[in-house]
């Protein structure tokens, strides 16, 4: 489904939107049936080491990862998408729905970006002791602070796609709405990466609810922040950044590739095996390489 031009200008106006219905439980079931296949994976190897007694089987995706988490919180470690790397996982980044919304934006020659995360948040009461809360409840901070500069001139936008719904009670986001015009505000890295509080632009926050399904889309300099989860349900949710071809990614040591083009299809080439190995090499190449702006402050 390709956006109205109201949506869109909506987007321009205001730096981020919210979508609803864009995908079915279909189109979402591989992709869950894959994480939760590794979940089990993972439960069962920890169980093995000894370190967690109870799989927590027959619970639904939504929950069963709480249970193991609050076990043992090593269930965590590997999830991201670059960690797991999961087939349905790779096939979905080019889903043909999704790329509709992404071109609305962006254009139609695509580029995934390799700043991409697969979530889950934890519900409050459960985070274990001693975890600082900027790890599950993410402060404010816009995207374009996790880039190099190099990336700066280019339109490099998230998509932000829930698994279940993510409203105020299961720790939805708020957002800034039009502080991206003010282009790249300073951060700081003390009690996660924020930006510095007397640089917050004095803008009432908008909560970006969204039930599965949606997309919530937002520019990189679009102010948000994560909500705590008060529910009894974990909140999963895929964080996904697309761009115009050809332009610089931020991370350039990373892998990317084009999902859509218009003009040149021929470069649209999925290669799930390619993927895993490209990624392989690139952690292992870029361990003593910056991640971040180099302007990025350490607070005292």
């Amino acid at each position: 489904m390709k956006l109205s031009a109201e949506q869109v200008q909506f987007f321009y106006d205001k730096g981020y939107l919210v979508v609803e219905d864009i995908f079915t439980e279909e189109d979402f079931a591989p992709l869950i049936a894959a994480i939760e296949g590794y979940i089990d994976r993972r439960a069962r190897e920890l169980k093995a080491q000894g370190k967690i007694e109870d799989l927590c089987e027959g619970q639904p995706f939504e929950k069963r990862f709480a249970g193991l988490y609050a076990q043992n919180r090593e269930i965590e470690n590997d999830l991201d998408i670059y960690n797991s790397r999961l087939e349905e996982m790779y096939k979905f980044l080019y889903n043909e729905k999704f790329m509709d919304v992404v071109e609305s934006i962006v254009g139609g020659e695509i580029m995934c970006n390799p700043i991409q995360h697969l979530r889950a948040k934890i519900p409050t009461p459960i985070i274990a002791e001693g975890v600082p809360e900027y790890v599950h409840n993410v402060p404010w901070h816009q995207d374009a602070a996790t880039m190099q500069e190099d990336a700066d001139p280019y339109p490099i936008v998230t998509f932000w796609l829930p698994l279940v719904d993510a409203v105020e009670e299961t720790g939805c986001m708020q957002v800034l709405p039009g502080a991206f015009r003010n282009g790249y505000l300073p951060h700081q890295n003390y009690a996660g990466l924020t930006i510095v509080p007397s640089e917050l632009p004095d803008i009432t926050p908008q909560l970006a609810a969204c039930k599965k399904g949606g997309i919530v889309i937002m520019s990189k300099y679009t102010p948000h922040r994560g909500l705590p989860n008060k529910s009894d349900i974990v909140r999963w949710s895929l964080d996904l950044r697309y761009q115009p071809a050809g332009t610089s990614t931020g991370r350039t040591f990373y892998p990317d590739f084009i999902t859509r083009s218009r003009e040149h299809p021929e470069q649209v080439q999925p290669n799930y095996v390619q993927w895993c190995a490209d990624w392989i090499v690139a952690f292992e190449a870029a361990k003593n390489i910056r991640k971040y702006r180099a302007s990025i402050a350490v607070a005292n």
